[in-house]
């Protein structure tokens, strides 16, 4: 065990309280970074801050990997600020509205929606929400239930996709959490292997047509169905001008654009390194927007001047995350310098079950994302803990990332102060608390049966869990409705 022993845990513990007490993860990783740093080197402040910007800052930005996240982010940031300027999200959804004639159809389509809608997790329940705000209204369907429908589809669709922001930002952690503990496993594998134990993910996903198909509610939802009564119905708000191609056409250009760039190094037959996918993949948001420009300047005359201006907010708008990325990175150099992974793995193989530890992660991922309202600052924090007890407990590496990755939207889905519940209640129309009240039994009842099917994935290491789970879930609900009916 490293000679630091319980010290090396100290910058971790103090990124977790200031990001706790602050419900501000930038600045907790902040003091993390800082406090690691004082740790290592004995240095006046004076001395301190170059001594960390050289370092530790610095360093993080010029690797050829993190550059590259840093690129793909800020191309990925300006296309969805465009998508969002031009309307055509909601134009899309709001062309979907035909084909709707009852409260089941209603509630599929607007699930569906925020499906087909995936670039943006935070852009979703404010394109898909007013959409059908009066839609819902006019089938009797509750503000609430909308509300919950976008939640469901929102987070949980983005982080099961690799090559959007969700997924770029959680392979890197993944990858620096890999390289601190000297793991060689391409990050974009491991991604995508843990996408089947992403258990709470896929129930989330899954409740919605589930409880639509049956006509079925409990808890607050049931009773907010049951107060929902008819409202005047509201003109659905689509820019002027606005049209569905707007998105379905540079999403083609996007796909096929990433194709063909990959394929170039022998995808899908050969892997593909990930320095090379990364820069197609840059290219295809590029072409996408570049497709996207040429569309609103043909049909709405817009300046070139104003289109370029939008997508450069759209760029700058990612400086947040890729601060944060940034801060992770240099704390997972300082965990690896003060040998926290070591210290850790040394933990989990004296003290804990092997089979536990999924079970274990998920928990404490869920606690710690309901307790800052944060999936992604959860995941900064959880995931270089939870890779060392994997490699020490010998655990799949596959498993732990989707108890991290699981834990972190269960957390976030039950949380009254995590910005989706704001979003997604704004989108609806409605109260955060109320959206908050109502979604909670839901949330809950998924994490319950997600915490077991970690456990029973712990002891027989499967990817048909998640197919059981979901049956699980379905028969459980067709119960409850025969008792509550009967």
């Amino acid at each position: 065990m490293d000679e630091l022993g319980i010290l090396s845990l100290f910058p971790v513990f103090v990124t977790l309280c200031v990001s706790l007490i602050l419900r501000n993860v930038l600045l907790g990783l902040f003091s993390g970074v800082i406090t690691g740093t004082l740790i290592l080197h004995s240095y006046s402040f004076i001395t301190f801050l170059p001594l960390l910007i050289k370092e530790y800052i610095v360093p993080e930005i010029a690797d050829t990997y993190n550059a590259s996240v840093l690129v793909l982010l800020v191309f990925i940031g300006g296309f969805v600020r465009l998508i969002k300027y031009s309307g055509g999200g909601m134009a899309f959804a709001a062309s979907t509205v035909k084909y709707i004639s009852n409260k089941t159809s209603a509630q599929i389509s607007a699930w569906f929606g925020g499906i087909v809608i995936f670039f943006s997790d935070l852009g979703t329940p404010l394109i898909v929400g007013p959409v059908f705000q009066s839609l819902f209204d006019r089938f009797g369907i509750s503000r609430q239930k909308l509300a919950f429908i976008i939640d469901s589809t929102s987070s949980p669709i983005a982080i099961l996709i690799p090559f959007i922001g969700w997924g770029v930002f959680s392979m890197s952690i993944i990858k620096s959490s890999f390289e601190t503990n000297n793991i060689s496993i391409n990050e974009w594998n491991a991604f995508t292997s843990a996408i089947v134990f992403q258990l709470y993910t896929w129930l989330a996903i899954s409740v919605v047509p589930v409880l639509s198909l049956l006509g079925f509610d409990f808890g607050k939802m049931a009773e907010a169905e049951e107060a929902a009564v008819s409202r005047n119905k509201a003109s659905t708000k689509v820019h002027r001008n606005a049209m569905a191609i707007f998105v379905w056409l540079p999403l083609i250009v996007l796909a096929l654009t990433l194709f063909f760039g990959l394929n170039f190094y022998g995808f899908p037959f050969k892997q593909v390194a990930g320095s090379d996918f990364r820069a197609a993949l840059s290219s295809a948001y590029l072409l996408a927007a570049i497709t996207l420009c040429g569309l609103m300047f043909y049909f709405t005359n817009k300046k070139i001047a104003n289109l370029f201006s939008e997508y450069v907010k759209g760029m700058s708008g990612m400086l947040p995350i890729m601060a944060t990325l940034v801060l992770a990175w240099a704390l997972g150099t300082v965990s690896d310098e003060l040998g926290t992974g070591v210290y850790v793995g040394e933990l989990a193989k004296d003290f804990l079950n092997p089979v536990l530890l999924p079970l274990l992660t998920f928990i404490v991922a869920a606690i710690l994302s309901f307790a800052i309202g944060s999936s992604w600052g959860t995941i900064i924090i959880m995931m270089p803990l939870a890779i060392p007890s994997a490699i020490s407990t010998g655990n799949e590496f596959p498993l732990i990332i989707g108890a991290v990755l699981s834990g972190a939207l269960f957390g976030d889905h039950s949380s009254p102060i995590s910005e989706t519940t704001i979003l997604s209640s704004t989108g609806a129309g409605i109260d955060p608390l109320s959206h908050f009240s109502t979604q909670l039994p839901y949330a809950l009842s998924n994490g319950v049966i997600a915490a077991a099917g970690f456990l029973i994935a712990a002891i027989f290491y499967s990817s048909w869990v998640v197919f059981y789970l979901i049956l699980f879930q379905v028969s459980a609900l067709m119960l409850l409705k025969y008792f509550k009916y009967s």
